[in-house]
């Protein structure tokens, strides 16, 4: 079976696909994203939260900090029971955030344990022509089973990315890539409660495979925050009145347009440095880039639980193609039970005659429509009110008023208070 297909794409017009129940959990299952206590010591700056990951740890020696990437492949989970395989850096896709304060010096040992050589380009960064690493035109390549010393002084603060230059187009759609994060030499300046950082990622896995298309350009199929897909993403945490910033990176072929629910942001910062405040402009959505980071600020005013997510809805669905017939208002009465004759063994549901919500409906069905191997569901997620009927790029801000600070566990869902909910008539 093709995921970019249904069984509609038949004579019979019939879509059959199921959810998969183990990935089918609540946004407040979801593991949480690791927090200050694994990142490295910043001095009184607030280190970053990334989702679903964590910050590179890194050696002193004689001044200078020292990190260690290794180039590897990688099985990266994507959610409970999806498993892919990636390329990226010690043991993840993305690699750990490497965090450092304006003003370091740096020295960043990569070792590559790839089949095929590799270099890493510290994208947005200001440093020597040669530390840039373009294979070919800046470095020699990596070559597999060697080291390569990049070693700088980082000049300005900011949110940067970091990727290969070499075989990119393979290298790239295979996982690897991280974020660069360089706080402020003043630890008040551009101060905030809660930082938060990801980065945007697409692949094509055919469904009962593995490895990601490197070739595809257009017709992606998974579309992940950090390597994870919705309801896997963890969801972001503030307490009311915290001044929240999160920072966005894009390194897939189109652009995203993130909305955040609930508040008024502004654009503070992309990968070419800080928006100076005359500069700045309200947004509830912004557009980031191929290639491109973005970096919103707010304060966490309204207690609740905010979706955050990419505003392309396809974006926001997962194991479903371009190719599906459309059934809406084609009457399918009788169809299942023909269908369920030609393939007794097999279980099959109509569906798209009044919409699309029913693929989350078969979720109740549990494993007597089991997808294909290693895929997601179209859409899944249980929320307090019943489905949400999202997958890929979407997640939850959750502010509440009794948090603590530093406190990034998740609170569970949101207690409304009495009248503030919509409700149904007659």
């Amino acid at each position: 079976m093709n995921r970019r297909q249904f069984l509609g794409n038949s004579a019979a017009g019939v879509a059959g696909l199921a959810l998969l129940t183990e990935t089918a959990t609540a946004v407040s299952a979801a593991p949480a994203a690791l927090a200050a206590a694994s990142a490295p010591p910043l001095a009184g700056r607030t280190p970053i939260t990334t989702l679903n990951g964590r910050s590179l740890p890194y050696t002193l020696r004689n001044g200078v900090k020292e990190f260690r990437l290794v180039a590897e492949p990688v099985k990266q989970e994507f959610a409970p029971g999806f498993v892919v395989n990636c390329w990226g850096y010690n043991g993840t896709a993305p690699g750990p955030t490497i965090e450092v304060v304006e003003g370091d010096r740096v020295r960043i040992l990569v070792t590559n344990k790839l089949p095929e050589h590799t270099t890493v380009h510290w994208h947005g960064l200001l440093l020597p022509n040669g530390m840039d690493g373009v294979g070919g035109l800046t470095q020699p390549q990596i070559p597999s089973g060697k080291t390569c010393v990049y070693e700088f002084t980082v000049k300005k603060s900011g949110t940067f990315m970091y990727h290969p230059h070499a075989d990119e187009m393979l290298q790239m759609a295979m996982g690897m890539m991280g974020l660069f994060i360089v706080h402020p030499k003043n630890p008040s300046e551009r101060h905030v409660d809660r930082d938060y950082a990801f980065l945007l990622a697409s692949y094509k896995v055919d469904p009962g495979s593995l490895t990601p298309n490197p070739s595809e350009m257009l017709d992606f199929n998974v579309w992940s925050f950090n390597n994870r897909v919705f309801p896997a993403i963890a969801p972001l945490v503030a307490k009311t009145g915290e001044r929240v910033r999160i920072r966005v990176g894009n390194l897939t072929m189109t652009n995203h347009p993130i909305h955040l629910h609930g508040v008024t942001f502004k654009v503070t910062g992309t990968d070419g440095g800080w928006v100076p405040p005359s500069a700045q402009w309200p947004e509830v959505t912004t557009d980031v880039p191929v290639g491109g980071m973005r970096v919103i600020e707010f304060v966490a005013d309204a207690p609740g639980d905010w979706a955050l997510h990419c505003h392309k809805s396809h974006h926001t669905m997962g194991a479903m193609g371009h190719g599906t017939p459309n059934l809406l208002g084609v009457k399918q009465s009788g169809v299942d039970k023909k269908i369920q004759k030609l393939f007794p063994d097999k279980h099959y549901m109509s569906m798209g005659e009044s919409g699309m919500a029913e693929m989350q409906d078969m979720a109740a069905m549990g494993k007597s429509m089991p997808l294909p191997d290693n895929t997601i569901p179209m859409m899944t997620g249980e929320g307090p009110f019943g489905a949400l009927e999202m997958g890929g790029m979407f997640t939850v801000l959750k502010v509440r008023d009794g948090l603590k600070a530093g406190d990034y566990r998740d609170p569970g869902w949101y207690r409304h208070p009495k009248g503030t909910v919509a409700y149904l008539i007659d």
